[in-house]
């Protein structure tokens, strides 16, 4: 599959498609908390989706002009390593940097987030 492929072009299940809609409407306090200071091209101008399904995995934030997936992990993650683990492997196996913050992050210090999230842009695009 190539890059651009991941959004345009791929086949996506409607049931996947029907979650991934709903996720949007449903997003955690510290997604939306992220949200606010990613969309819109709000940091830096780069253009983040919110809960852009990939393949068969629907990443919480997705930017294709770097090719960066950022994941905000709530509690249930504590339960689901392996699988986040394997995930994360499929998802680099596509070219695409995975990046994992935990609601504390977002929540406790947001600028932090916000600043290792532009680095990553900005080692992708340069």
């Amino acid at each position: 599959m190539s890059k651009k492929g991941i959004i345009t072009g791929q086949h996506v299940h409607p049931e996947l498609l029907k979650r991934a809609q709903e996720m949007r409407r449903q997003m955690t306090q510290a997604e939306s908390k992220l949200w606010q200071r990613l969309r819109a091209g709000r940091l830096e101008s780069f253009h983040f989706r919110r809960q852009q399904v990939i393949d068969r995995y629907i990443v919480d934030f997705y930017c294709h002009q770097t090719n960066l997936v950022v994941e905000v992990d709530g509690d249930v993650h504590l339960e689901q390593a392996e699988y986040d683990r394997e995930r994360d492997l499929y998802l680099q196996s596509l070219g695409l940097i995975v990046l994992r913050f935990t609601n504390q992050d977002v929540n406790r210090n947001l600028e932090g987030v916000l600043t290792a999230i532009l680095e990553a842009c900005h080692q992708k695009v340069n």
